[in-house]
């Protein structure tokens, strides 16, 4: 058994690579502590991203890598730390909630509000606090999705308490009328009242508030890009060549209003049968990823044409709800995680760390 140095250890774990970060662990930034006693090393890493799925992975890696180093005990603890990040430069993040991530599509029917609800109870499953904010107006479909009735309550008449289900808070204009009537407004109505659903709501100590935009690039978005602190944007789209178009033009609203896109998701990519299990790409192949390259941002993940996603989200009970350790809830955690690992790669946000400084006449 042979002592090694501190500069050993840390050399042992820049060939470990952060599996989402795509740099090694010292690189990274993600060591924060090396403790050599003798031939026992602890070693402490904080992600910046919630990663609840693959920490005893990564944590039986970097002991394995230790031992076969040398070492004769590795101590090694994994956790995370989510930071907020910063939004578009006029605007400040808000209180209560570290980073806002919109998902977006160019049109409807591409199975948006599923991705964001799913994306939202993988980040919770990840070990986030979430919100589910609905800022489609026209077609509030969240409450269903959720499987939450009854309004929300006021505990000082002025504002709301999030909704709760599946562990997530939420809140829609769907939880303030009823589910058949009509919302009839113009446009400028709209927006205050995408505003007011933000900024009315009590949330409590969000790490991500995933907001699920109504398709296109018009009113809502554009409240969404000047008046809300966003760090960053999902784009959904399918393989279907007219859906990548208008998909595409969403990607580029958020760049010229300067929110990152953290990458994009491709619904109903292939087709398996549930007879014979042949696989068949009904709306073309590729897309998704042709898109993301051309426009150079990440691909997080590409999800079947299956109906147990269409019954789970229609019946209340999304798919990373209902079955947590099935496949189709793994991708969904591996979008998660790669999404939330690009958003951790981003400039950080430190106003709150600033002290108020307050000029007084004495």
């Amino acid at each position: 058994m042979a002592e090694l140095t501190k500069e050993q250890v840390e050399a042992v774990l820049k060939e470990i690579q952060d599996p989402y970060i795509g740099k090694d662990l010292v690189a990274s930034g993600t060591v924060k502590n090396i403790e050599v006693d003798g031939g026992n090393v602890t070693v402490s890493i904080i992600l910046g991203y919630p990663a609840k799925g693959i920490v005893a992975e990564l944590t039986k890696q970097v002991e394995e890598k230790l031992v076969a180093a040398g070492v004769g005990k590795a101590s090694v603890d994994v956790g995370w730390e989510i930071q907020a990040h910063s939004v578009q430069k006029s605007l400040k993040p808000l209180e209560n909630i570290k980073n806002v991530i919109a998902v977006a599509s160019g049109k409807g029917g591409v199975g948006k509000s599923t991705t964001a609800i799913n994306l939202a109870l993988a980040l919770s499953m990840e070990g986030a606090t979430v919100g589910m904010l609905d800022a489609d107006i026209y077609g509030p479909s969240q409450p269903r999705m959720m499987g939450v009735s009854g309004q929300p309550k006021s505990t000082d008449g002025k504002s709301l308490e999030p909704m709760e289900a599946h562990g997530l808070q939420a809140m829609s204009i769907g939880f303030l009328i009823d589910e058949e009537t009509p919302m009839i407004w113009r446009g400028p109505m709209v927006t205050q009242a995408l505003e007011q659903l933000l900024n009315d709501t009590q949330w409590r100590g969000l790490d991500y508030l995933v907001v699920d935009l109504p398709p296109g690039t018009g009113d809502v978005q554009l409240t969404l890009a000047q008046k809300i602190p966003v760090s960053g944007a999902v784009i959904v789209t399918t393989p279907q060549d007219i859906a990548l178009l208008d998909a595409r033009k969403g990607l580029k609203m958020f760049e010229k209003v300067e929110v990152p896109v953290l990458g994009v998701v491709e619904n109903m990519s292939i087709h398996i049968c549930s007879e014979c299990g042949h696989e068949e790409p009904i709306f073309g192949e590729g897309g998704g990823k042709r898109m993301a390259e051309e426009s150079s941002v990440e691909m997080l993940g590409a999800l079947p044409l299956d109906m147990s996603i269409r019954e789970q989200v229609d019946g209340g009970n999304p798919t990373v709800a209902a079955d947590p350790e099935g496949r189709i809830a793994e991708i969904y955690r591996d979008i998660a995680r790669k999404a939330a690992a690009k958003l951790a790669s981003k400039s950080k946000d430190y106003s709150a760390k600033f002290p108020k400084i307050v000029i007084q006449n004495t």
